[in-house]
């Protein structure tokens, strides 16, 4: 069968169905075919929880970051009485979008004709609207969406009846409890476009196999394969975890870090929560890619980090920093032009999954979630 022909879900399915012991990568159908990313849209980015990046950013009434998921254009903001919400971004006048990129922001106003509205959604004021006999400025308000937060995580997700983040990530809070991730703050954030599909990107960050190659010229000499651990995943994450040579000073627990002991105080754990928050945790400093389609052959970053709390009064913080940003710029450079060619060569009629390594593990547990949403959105439609 040709693979214009293939059906990429029915390739996805098969491609599970082994044990992981003989696992294959996932089929080319899968990051290429148009249909599949209306079915991921359709049965996981309008289901699950998204991430916009971290709580610290909207510490203050305004502070705002927008974003578009499924579709769906949303604001997220800190209303006046310092309540997080998120909300509809779209006026509901004209349908302009309303609010764009992050920033602060007193009242919410349309580019299109300046109608305002409060904080909380409400609408505030319309110009040249009094001789409309119908309109009544009390009957507009901005629908509101599920909006919640999780260890300084910012999530919003457009289904009702989704569990609870804190719910479905409860063994993850378990396992870094000792990391404090609340006690991070976030020092950069930018937005990025790149051309690939958002699941090779995904599936780069869930595996340091590529570490020694992809990135010989940053962090790939800073851990060994045989340090890296890839235990079997849950229904909502998977994670693996490397040892960072203690020559990378920032990625080490700062000596006033009395909550790691042993190697856990230069164990980096690399966290996939579902379905695109990728987040490098190190006890010195934390980065993360919160990933959106945009068709087959594009994804959306939204790229930040910074460093923990713990760090915050040394005399050098500065110049830790510098050094992270410096280092996080090279690898975003190295796994760019990695997952770049990947795609391309994705695309190749002659292109053929191989067989994973046990440092793959994570990706094949991605495969797995990817189909089981699929899976139960069909069986929904159908009930």
């Amino acid at each position: 069968m040709a693979k214009d022909h293939v059906d990429p879900v029915t390739a996805l399915r098969d491609t599970v169905s082994v044990p992981f012991e003989q696992a294959r990568a996932m089929p080319t159908e899968v990051y290429t075919s148009e249909a599949f990313v209306q079915e991921e849209l359709t049965h996981i980015f309008r289901k699950d929880w998204y991430c916009v990046g971290r709580v610290d950013a909207l510490s203050q009434p305004g502070d705002y970051v927008s974003c578009e998921l499924a579709g769906q254009p949303i604001v997220v903001l800190r209303d006046q009485s310092g309540d997080l919400r998120a909300m509809s971004n779209v006026c509901l006048h004209r349908m302009s979008t309303l609010l764009h990129g992050r920033g602060r922001a007193k009242t919410i106003v349309c580019p299109y004709h300046a109608w305002t509205y409060n904080l909380d959604g409400k609408l505030r004021g319309a110009p040249a609207m009094t001789l409309n006999e119908s309109f009544c400025k009390s009957d507009y308000a901005l629908p509101q969406i599920r909006c919640e937060e999780w260890l300084g995580w910012v999530f919003v997700c457009l289904d009702p009846d989704a569990r609870p983040v804190a719910e479905q990530l409860s063994k993850v809070a378990e396992m870094i409890d000792g990391y404090n991730m609340t006690n991070y703050t976030e020092a950069f954030y930018e937005e990025h476009v790149w051309d690939t599909n958002w699941k090779v990107l995904a599936e780069n960050f869930m595996e340091s196999y590529h570490l020694p190659v992809c990135h010989a010229g940053t962090i790939g000499g800073l851990s060994k394969l045989e340090d890296m651990v890839c235990p079997p995943g849950h229904d909502a994450f998977n994670y693996h975890t490397i040892l960072k040579d203690e020559t990378l000073g920032i990625a080490m627990a700062h000596p006033s870090n009395d909550r790691l002991v042993g190697d856990e105080r230069r164990t980096t754990f690399l966290l996939a929560l579902y379905p695109s928050l990728m987040i490098t945790l190190t006890p010195g400093y934390f980065w993360y890619l919160s990933l959106h389609p945009k068709g087959p052959g594009q994804v959306h970053i939204r790229f930040g980090g910074g460093m923990s709390n713990d760090f915050a009064d040394d005399p050098d913080a500065q110049e830790n920093f510098v050094q992270l940003k410096t280092l996080l710029d090279d690898v975003n450079v190295e796994d760019r032009g990695c997952t770049e060619k990947v795609y391309n060569g994705l695309r190749s009629n002659l292109a053929e999954p191989g067989h994973l390594s046990h440092l793959e593990r994570p990706n094949f547990d991605f495969a797995k979630y990817l189909m089981a949403r699929i899976d139960a959105g069909c069986q929904a439609e159908i009930g």
